[in-house]
């Protein structure tokens, strides 16, 4: 059977979601029959902006172009929210997608979503349910991991983020960092997109 290619696609200005999206390719690296690969979005904000927000250097994780979608089998989207929806260098990303949109050429592959906000009423369902709409527009299949992680959705005592659409984290002042449970919701999103990822690719 052929390889299974997913690619994790993120934005992170302070190293949030970058951590979710290590976590979840770990969890897609353990499914067998599956190649993973992290990819950037472009950053929109000059140097001098970055260094006033205190934001650190960027990773030496490669810049993906809007047509290099096109070669992944499934596509998991990882953004910070601003104001209760995905920030601006990761709409602009999408906003660049649209020769895939008029060929077509993500319909039917499945996607999945995680991201980080500010606080626990900052957007944890909002910022994913807005995301939809690129998706769809795309023809993608939306992949939500629901209740799949099991007790750990149902966690009360601890401040956990994350929802029924994906894996989350709460930034805070931005000295918060993913908790251990939250990484584990991370890794069990990659490892639960993957297998339906391949499950895809081998009856298309």
């Amino acid at each position: 059977m052929a390889t299974t290619k997913v690619y994790i696609v993120y934005y992170s200005m302070y190293g949030h979601v970058e951590k979710l999206a290590e976590e979840i390719k770990k969890g897609v690296g353990s499914v067998e029959g599956v190649e993973v690969k992290l990819w950037q979005v472009p950053e929109t904000l000059s140097e001098d902006v970055l260094v006033k927000m205190s934001a650190p250097t960027k990773s030496d994780v490669p810049t993906i172009t809007p047509g290099e979608l096109a070669e992944a089998d499934g596509i998991l989207f990882g953004f910070p929210t601003r104001f209760g929806m995905m920030c601006s260098q990761f709409k602009a990303f999408l906003d660049a997608t649209g020769g895939l949109w008029r060929t077509q050429e993500l319909a039917g592959k499945p996607a999945g979503i995680f991201y980080s906000t500010g606080s626990q009423g900052g957007g944890q369902e909002t910022t994913p349910l807005t995301a939809i709409t690129q998706l769809a527009h795309h023809g993608m299949l939306f992949v939500p991991i629901g209740y799949t992680f099991g007790a750990g959705m149902f966690e009360m005592e601890k401040v956990k983020g994350g929802s029924p659409y994906g894996a989350g984290t709460f930034a805070g002042d931005g000295s918060r960092q993913p908790s251990e449970l939250e990484l584990e919701l991370a890794f069990h999103q990659g490892k639960y997109f993957a297998g339906i990822a391949k499950k895809l690719k081998g009856i298309a």
